[in-house]
């Protein structure tokens, strides 16, 4: 919202927004969320930054500063539509490319995509570790959305090896787990976007289009799904949802279950179908629709003509009345 109203930092944005009232505040939420959807973002994106915008006036409700509230609402958003991410095939193209790359940033990045695609962790909670998570007897100490206490999760060894020869490539001492190693920033910690520019740059390299931090958890989900042949509360443990709502989603992408009902409806639609015409005796072929005259007036769309036919042959039609369509003949 800070280039929106052309502010030069945060407390600017607060203090026009909260100073506005109620009326302006409306106002000016709702211009920033058309705003959002002419630049073409996504719902859910637009809808988190109107989230922070809300959280800000609530936090200031809270503390007495305002009495209103901003009652703008996010836009109908229909969340994991794609949850297939590259797949395993795609993630070990991922992890060649990045081999070929060689030296101490493949090393780290190899790291980093194992522990995405082995551990279904979010960019977040990988950017976020340090070396004191790590425990070499193969256990790593992950904080994970919306929680505040570690959870110790168990690292494979073939997981547990790329992390060996990273923190050997890096260096023993404490500090953030994954580090920047361009010579401007080198020994900072690595943020959350720049592992989605470099998992991005390797999809490039492999070939495998536009691929993403989150793509590779979807991966890794899907996989477990088709690994313990569907068991939703054991990948419940692995993914870490909190709704398990949440991961049938994955599990009706991965088996296509809304195509196989429709599948089997269809099936049935047919075989009625089928034993409607064999009951009446009638041809699942559409009869021909009678010829029109070269010289009937032929017009686009749905536009009934009336064709043009002599007395005589109305009389042997017992005055018949006879009006064509287009798309076929009414009587």
């Amino acid at each position: 919202m800070r280039l929106y109203l052309d502010a030069p930092d945060l407390d600017a944005v607060a203090a026009v927004l909260l100073g506005s009232g109620a009326g302006r505040a409306n106002a000016l939420a709702l211009g920033y969320r058309n705003h959002l959807v002419e630049r073409g973002l996504a719902p859910a994106t637009i809808n988190r930054r109107l989230a922070a915008v809300r959280s800000l006036v609530k936090l200031a409700r809270v503390l007495g500063l305002v009495n209103w509230t901003l009652e703008v609402h996010g836009l109908p958003a229909e969340a994991y539509r794609d949850t297939r991410g590259p797949g395993i095939d795609g993630v070990a193209r991922l992890l060649v490319a990045i081999r070929r790359q060689g030296g101490a940033r493949a090393i780290r990045n190899e790291a980093i995509v194992r522990l995405l695609a082995d551990l279904a962790l979010r960019r977040g909670e990988v950017a976020a570790l340090d070396v004191a998570d790590y425990d070499a007897s193969g256990a790593l100490g992950v904080v994970g959305k919306g929680r505040r206490q570690a959870r110790q999760l168990t690292v494979p060894a073939s997981t547990q090896a790329a992390i060996e020869a990273w923190l050997e490539a890096r260096g023993p001492h404490d500090g953030p787990l994954f580090v920047c190693l361009d010579p401007a920033r080198r020994g900072r910690r690595l943020s959350g976007r720049a592992i989605h520019r470099l998992i991005r740059r390797a999809g490039e390299r492999a070939e495998l289009g536009v691929v993403r931090p989150h793509g590779l958890r979807h991966a890794a989900i899907t996989a477990g799904l088709d690994g313990t042949g569907g068991d939703v509360r054991s990948v419940r443990r692995f993914s870490r949802h909190q709704s398990i709502q949440t991961l049938l989603l994955y599990d009706d992408a991965r088996e296509d279950l809304a195509g196989r009902v429709a599948g089997l409806v269809a099936g049935q639609l047919d075989a009625h179908l089928a034993g409607q015409e064999r009951h009446e005796g009638a041809s699942s072929v559409h009869p021909p629709s009678p010829r029109l005259r070269a010289d009937w007036p032929v017009h686009s769309g749905r536009t009934r003509v009336r064709p043009v036919v002599s007395k005589s042959r109305l009389a042997k039609r017992d005055q018949a009345r006879c009006r064509y369509d287009l798309d076929g003949c009414s009587p």
